[in-house]
C-alpha cells in the first residue's frame, strides 16, 4: 500500500515509518504541519530543521504545510493538507505515531475516514517501556529537543536517549508524573540516526532558547554523513 507518514522528526513518527517499511508498504512521502502556536495540541513548534535533515537522510520527499496551530482549528489545516498529499501523491493511507493520546487519534482518524484514507498506526496502545527499549536495540538515536515538564530541564537538550538515559527518565517519570513517551508535550524529540536512514545526521551547533517555562533547541547546524 501507498502511504505517507504524519511526520514531525519525532521518534514515534520516524520508528512507524520504520514499521511500515518492514511491513511492506510504500512510503514515499512525509507530511510535516510546522505550527505558528507552541503550544499547539496536535503538532510540534520547534525543530522543523531536524524534520527537513531526516528527510534528506531517509530518502523520502517532505512536503510542509503551515498552520496557526489554533485548536480544533488546525484540523482543518491538517485535513487540508492530507487531501492534498492525496490528490497530488495517490496515497492510499497515512501513518502516524500516536501512542496513548485519544485526543489525537480519534481526530485524524476521523479525517481518514472523511477522506477515505487508511490509517497505519502501529504504536497505538503498546507497551511503552519495551517500544522504547526496542527503539533503541534496533539503532535507532532520538535526541531531546525540547523539554517542558517539572523535573527536565535544559541540560537534557541535545542529550541522546539511550538505555542509560532512558533508565534516568523512568526514574524522573515516576517522580514527576510525566509521560515517558512525551506524548504529551513533556518533551520533544529528533532521529539522528536508524535502520532506514541512508545517512546519518551531525549536529555541529544549536542555541538554548526559553519561552513560558518551555527550553528548546534553535539556531541548528546540521549536516548530513554518509553512512
Amino acid at each position: 500500500m501507498r502511504l505517507a507518514t504524519l511526520f514531525t522528526g519525532g521518534k514515534d513518527s520516524t520508528y512507524s515509518t520504520y514499521i511500515a517499511k518492514k511491513c511492506g508498504h510504500e512510503v514515499n512521502l512525509l507530511i510535516h504541519l510546522i505550527s505558528k502556536n507552541i503550544d499547539s495540541y496536535m503538532f510540534h513548534a520547534v525543530g522543523n530543521e531536524f524534520a527537513r535533515a531526516e528527510a534528506s537522510a531517509l530518502n523520502i520527499k517532505i512536503e510542509e504545510f503551515e498552520t496557526e496551530g489554533e485548536k480544533e482549528k488546525e484540523l482543518e489545516d491538517l485535513k487540508n493538507a492530507i487531501k492534498i498529499a492525496k490528490e497530488k501523491y495517490g496515497i492510499e493511507g497515512i501513518i502516524s505515531g500516536a501512542l496513548m493520546s485519544n485526543y489525537q487519534y480519534t481526530r485524524i482518524k476521523k479525517i481518514l475516514d472523511e477522506l477515505g484514507l487508511y490509517s497505519f498506526t502501529p504504536l497505538w496502545k503498546t507497551n511503552l517501556k519495551n517500544y522504547l527499549n526496542e527503539l533503541i536495540e534496533v539503532g535507532f538515536k532520538p535526541i531531546i529537543i525540547s523539554v517542558s515538564a517539572e523535573g527536565l530541564d535544559e541540560s537534557f537538550l541535545g542529550k541522546i536517549i539511550d538505555k542509560e538515559l532512558l533508565k534516568n527518565l523512568e526514574i524522573l517519570s515516576n517522580k514527576y508524573g510525566f509521560n515517558l513517551g512525551f506524548e504529551g508535550g513533556e518533551a520533544e524529540t529528533a532521529v539522528l540516526d536508524g535502520p532506514i536512514f541512508e545517512k546519518r545526521l551531525i549536529i555541529e551547533s544549536f542555541e538554548i532558547e526559553k519561552d513560558e517555562g518551555k527550553y528548546y533547541i534553535k539556531n541548528v547546524k546540521i549536516r548530513l554523513e554518509n553512512k
